[in-house]
């Protein structure tokens, strides 16, 4: 009786933590400011305790239940379609508004000179040699590399494919079960999701409260990443799932509690335990959802499109560079290619920008007065990258459904 009150009134919770907490950093109360980052980075360490296994099991549970290595085949090629282009949207949308808006002239930059950007020294090349971690302990221990575990589970289910029928019946079975039961205590998790928004929140406004730097600068340029990740997401992505038949408005308020807890804590690998269980509530077969949204949250990231092409113009435009009309198309492919291969490393999208940017030889140091606005462009783009993983696998579930 007490869950059944509790799961009526849940909504109810989560508006009163986020008006708490949203008082709590804006009124910069200290003890509620300190309780709440014990809170959300206790919430955040259950939820990546959850998400690493989710993923492989998902994965592995999902591929290792299906009769041969083409139906799964099927199922991969369907996704990839579907995330290359609203990938490649995306990106043609940051660059139509940037063109319109053209915030390298209308702004009147100063930057400090003495800012440097900061570089992930090697990450990437690095992020490549780990991609095939020496022992199993490493891949699932602590920072695990999320590509590594798609890779790993990818490998364990062809495998388990060329298995006599008994023993990938069994296996499956195994895998099933071990994947039903973190879901459970994803259930679980999510119950306790108003005492994580308040602490996110909180943080949230006490950040906007002690944000010292200068950005009004780069409101345009701040302007014209926002307005792409929204137009994405407003139009686009309801358009799409309008075009299969499935109801925009209905499928959003099934799935708004995974957006606003990718919005709030940055991480769509933090987020996937939700995404997962909002899947299933939309009506999204979990043999589909099981499979699509851990691939999708490792390579369908249309907000992260956006920002590397508005940014990479903007900052070399600003210097002084000039671009042909058919160079300013070219890096919506190049940007999309980036994007699907983000190394899952924090601040992936910006230190990708860093990269571009470094090997045109374009001074960085105006990626110093970036910095301090990309928490915010993070906490969108986040949100539009689960919203692109959720709408995906209900167009892929619906496409496989009418075959």
């Amino acid at each position: 009786m007490a869950d059944s009150l509790y799961q009526r009134n849940y909504g109810k919770f989560i508006f009163i933590a986020s008006l708490c907490g949203a008082l709590s950093g804006y009124y910069l109360w200290y003890p509620a400011i300190f309780f709440a980052d014990f809170v959300s980075k206790l919430f955040v360490n259950v939820l990546e305790l959850i998400s690493i296994p989710l993923i492989f099991l998902s994965i592995v549970s999902t591929i290792s239940g299906m009769k041969s290595f083409k139906e799964m085949k099927i199922l991969g090629k369907t996704v990839l379609k579907y995330t290359l282009f609203t990938t490649i949207i995306a990106a043609t949308i940051g660059l139509l508004l940037y063109i319109i808006i053209n915030p390298a002239s209308i702004v009147d930059i100063v930057s400090d000179k003495n800012v440097q950007s900061t570089l992930l020294t090697g990450s990437y090349a690095h992020f490549v040699s780990n991609l095939i971690p020496s022992n199993i302990v490493q891949l699932f221990g602590q920072n695990g590399n999320v590509a590594a575990i798609v890779f790993f589970a990818l490998l364990v289910s062809f495998a388990t494919l060329q298995l006599p029928k008994e023993n990938k019946d069994f296996l499956h079975t195994l895998f099933s079960s071990l994947f039903g039961m973190m879901l459970q205590v994803a259930h679980f998790v999510v119950l306790l999701l108003p005492i994580g928004v308040f602490g996110f929140v909180t943080q949230l406004f006490y950040n906007v409260q002690t944000q010292q730097h200068e950005i009004a600068s780069l409101a345009w340029y701040a302007i014209c990443v926002l307005l792409a990740n929204v137009v994405q997401g407003v139009f686009v992505l309801p358009l799409l799932l309008w075009y299969k038949g499935i109801s925009p408005m209905y499928y959003f308020k099934q799935v708004s509690q995974a957006l606003a807890l990718a919005f709030l804590s940055k991480s769509s690998n933090t987020a996937l335990p939700v995404s997962l269980s909002c899947a299933s509530r939309a009506g999204v077969s979990e043999r589909v959802a099981s499979f699509t949204l851990p691939l999708c949250s490792t390579i369908n990231m249309n907000g992260c499109a956006a920002f590397m092409l508005i940014t990479v113009l903007f900052v070399s435009m600003s210097h002084g560079m000039t671009y042909s009309l058919f160079d300013m198309i070219m890096w919506i492919f190049i940007v999309t290619a980036a994007a699907i291969g983000n190394a899952g490393v924090p601040m992936g999208c910006y230190f990708l920008a860093n990269a571009f940017l470094a090997g045109m030889d374009v001074p960085l140091y105006l990626l110093g007065a970036i910095l301090p606005l990309y928490t915010f462009f993070d906490m969108v783009e986040t949100a539009l990258n689960v919203w692109s993983d959720l709408v995906v696998a209900a167009v892929v579930d619906k496409d496989l459904t009418n075959k």
